[in-house]
């Protein structure tokens, strides 16, 4: 699995447990619900930039989004 697919199954798996839709967390990071659609679909790969946005809006380090399974979690 390579790091956009990661960062997309992470991003819906966080955004997911903090009952955030699409929309809010898009707003939260000053996106569009378009562009992070498209980051959760694996679309799109998402600059450092916009991965420190994200994170900040989910309230976790950039490396959470980043971090692979390791079939434990």
């Amino acid at each position: 699995m390579d790091l956009k697919e990661v960062m997309a199954r992470n991003l819906r798996r966080i955004r997911h447990a903090k009952k955030l839709t699409q929309e809010e967390l898009a707003d939260r990071a000053s996106l569009s619900m378009r562009y992070v659609g498209a980051i959760e679909r694996g679309d799109v790969s998402a600059s450092v930039t916009v991965l420190g946005q994200i994170a900040e809006a989910l309230e976790v380090d950039p490396a959470e989004l980043l971090r692979q399974s390791t079939g434990t979690d």
